[in-house]
């Protein structure tokens, strides 16, 4: 007796959704572009799918940062708490962009909260796993720290355009 439904195959569901490994999603995430071929399931090994609902924290300043999220679906606010008033939003990041910096120096504490605007799908990265691969593949190391590096010069270059304009 089956019980009347087919056996399911690996990384297919029935119906027309197909469930992508967290390895194909991190492999389709902008932050790995230019990065060797093996990046992906380096990244991966260290990583799992997640959803916030809106307002949910992804980060929270001052807390020990050990976990970035590469950003799938919806938008997070990163916001910059002032005395006396509501948390000021200093940047709103979308589909394809990483949230979350601190963990790369110490002290490897978030200087900002990160807040979910809506509907949020991301992967988390473990960044005492990630660290720990890049000081034993030391190739893979320079290539990830040379991506990210780029990417946050690119922020902080936008950060300035937006300062400008206030």
């Amino acid at each position: 007796g089956g019980g009347g439904h087919p056996p399911r195959r690996p990384g297919v569901s029935s119906g027309a959704t197909v469930i992508r490994s967290v390895e194909e999603l991190v492999a389709e995430h902008p932050l790995l572009s230019g990065l060797p071929v093996d990046a992906a399931p380096l990244v991966a090994g260290c990583a799992r799918l997640e959803r916030f609902e809106p307002g949910q924290l992804l980060l929270r300043e001052g807390e020990e940062a050990d976990t970035f999220y590469l950003v799938r679906q919806g938008t997070v606010r990163i916001e910059v708490h002032t005395p006396g008033r509501s948390p000021l939003v200093i940047e709103t990041v979308g589909p394809g962009k990483v949230v979350g910096w601190s963990w790369l120096l110490p002290p490897l504490r978030w200087g900002f909260d990160a807040r979910a605007a809506g509907p949020v799908a991301a992967i988390a990265v473990d960044t005492a796993c990630l660290r720990a691969k890049a000081e034993t593949d030391p190739a893979f190391g320079y290539a990830l720290l040379h991506r990210l590096s780029t990417l946050l010069l690119e922020r902080l270059q936008a950060t300035r355009i937006r300062l400008l304009d206030l």
